[in-house]
């Protein structure tokens, strides 16, 4: 099968989106389907305001021919900005199923930075984007149930995985740090809720990995926490299994990958009571409370084995196998078919 995937976050990013499609498209191509991946990384972009790790397209040159060359099978498409719009755009006019998915709650993290624009506005914008999608492939029943409430159709659950090889707890070693270590990893931004992790008066270490928009005025602000920058590969898995809990303070991821990839790693996992945690987290392997230095606290008490052997049941060839089934394959009477498109700005 000949697999078009179309995405705005791509590498060199580091989140959930590109850790997953990345590891999807390899098992698709070991199980021997053809993928195409158009990114950002293939044309002119800006920096995003106020998060200029993040590239936009301005310009996406050949795109339609980068498209019609390849003649897919299926397409997906993987976020809801410039190239998302743009294929979006592409496939409407062929009259071409796709597939979309949800990965973040764009809404609310467009509120918190910029909050004149409502959390409304957002979900008004994110409906017209997906609705025309054949599914909308969604990581839990929780944000399922919730996507629901504001109208949303076609929901398709597609869960996650974890590399278990990777995230061992054999790397574990000693940080010459006071114990407990307290890690955090993920994006260091506004949107992530870590002053409720940082602000906390907790016995041991606080260890935060990532980088993103806010690092350096987190640098500042607390001189007493440990930020390590960005890790990826056996230094993160190290850095995963190295800890004694994993703290989430998120309140608007949708999945959290992470939360697998330090449960792989035999580290417990402290976090609220939200979309994400919810469906990712048990009782043997987390805590979740309103509270989060009383779950952090609970957490600690956790057996790391129970912690692992949960992390098992997740695997990336389950995964993409899901994410296979939810394709909707596309006519081949459509592929040949050279419609007018009338907009020349998806070029």
């Amino acid at each position: 099968m000949r697999i078009l995937i179309v995405t705005d976050a791509w590498k060199p990013q580091v989140n959930g989106v590109v850790t997953t499609m990345t590891q999807v498209i390899q098992e698709l191509e070991t199980a021997g389907h053809e993928v195409k991946v158009l990114h950002p990384g293939l044309y002119p972009t800006v920096p995003m305001p106020r998060y200029a790790e993040i590239r936009l397209v301005i310009y996406a040159k050949n795109f339609r021919k980068q498209i019609e060359d390849f003649a897919p099978d299926a397409v997906h498409i993987v976020t809801e900005g410039p190239l998302g719009l743009r294929a979006r755009a592409f496939c409407i006019k062929r009259g071409w199923p796709f597939t979309t998915s949800f990965h973040t709650k764009f809404a609310e993290y467009l509120n918190k930075r910029i909050p004149l624009i409502p959390v409304s506005w957002g979900y008004r914008f994110l409906r017209f984007f997906h609705t025309p999608a054949e599914r909308t492939l969604v990581s839990t029943q929780s944000l399922i149930d919730e996507l629901s409430e504001k109208d949303f159709k076609h929901l398709f659950k597609w869960n996650r995985g974890v590399d278990i090889e990777l995230f061992h707890p054999k790397r574990r070693r000693d940080l010459e740090l006071p114990r407990p270590i307290n890690l955090y990893v993920g994006r260091v931004s506004v949107e992530k809720n870590l002053p409720a992790f940082l602000n906390l008066e907790l016995e041991g270490s606080k260890v935060v990995v990532g980088g993103g928009p806010a690092l350096d005025a987190f640098r500042q602000a607390y001189p007493g926490i440990h930020f390590l920058g960005k890790h990826t590969g056996e230094d993160l898995a190290e850095l995963f299994a190295s800890a004694d809990v994993f703290v989430f303070p998120s309140l608007t991821d949708t999945y959290g990958l992470v939360m697998l990839e330090a449960l792989a790693s035999g580290t417990p996992v402290a976090a609220y009571p939200t979309t994400g945690p919810i469906d990712v987290l048990a009782p043997q392997c987390g805590v979740m409370d309103e509270d989060l230095k009383r779950a952090i606290e609970a957490a600690l008490k956790l057996n790391r084995t129970a912690c692992r052997d949960y992390a098992q049941a997740f695997s990336w060839t389950a995964c993409a196998q899901t994410f296979l089934s939810a394709l909707a394959p596309i006519q081949p009477a459509t592929l040949t078919r050279k419609a007018p498109l009338g907009n020349e700005a998806i070029e």
